[in-house]
C-alpha cells in the first residue's frame, strides 16, 4: 500500500485547509486511514481516523470541532478538513493506514510522507 499526502501549505490563522491522502496498491487490505501530526520538539500526535467504509470516524479532542475527516471511496482518498486554523496547528501532517482500526500510531502499517502545514498569526 502506498500513501501520498498533499494539500499542505501556508495559511493565516482563522483560515481553512484541506489535506488529502491518496492510497494505491493493495487497498482492500486497509481497514482504516488516519492523520497524525508532529511539530518540532513534540511527539507525533493522533488527529483523526476513518474506517475504510467511511461509516465511523474518530477525531482528537484537541482539534474538535474544527477538524473533520471524510473519505472518497471512489478515489481511494481520505481527506482532513481543517477550519479555523491556529498557529499551534503548525506541524507536519502524516497520513497512515492500517489493517485494523486503532488510533495508536504503532497500529499503522503504512505511512505516507508528511506534508507541512504552517499557520501564521
Amino acid at each position: 500500500v502506498q500513501l501520498q499526502a498533499y494539500g499542505g501549505g501556508l495559511v493565516q490563522a482563522g483560515g481553512s485547509l484541506m489535506l488529502s491522502c491518496a492510497s494505491s496498491g493493495d487497498i482492500f487490505s486497509i481497514d482504516s486511514m488516519a492523520w497524525y501530526r508532529q511539530s518540532p520538539g513534540r511527539e507525533r500526535e493522533f488527529v483523526a481516523l476513518i474506517t475504510s467504509d467511511g461509516d465511523d470516524t474518530l477525531v482528537a479532542d484537541s482539534v474538535k470541532p474544527r477538524f473533520s475527516i471524510f473519505r472518497d471511496r471512489a478515489k481511494n482518498t481520505a481527506a482532513l478538513q481543517m477550519n479555523n486554523l491556529k498557529p499551534e496547528d503548525t506541524a507536519v501532517y502524516y497520513c497512515a493506514a492500517s489493517r485494523g482500526v486503532s488510533r495508536h500510531a504503532k497500529s499503522m502499517q503504512y505511512w505516507g510522507a508528511g506534508t507541512l502545514v504552517t499557520v501564521s498569526s
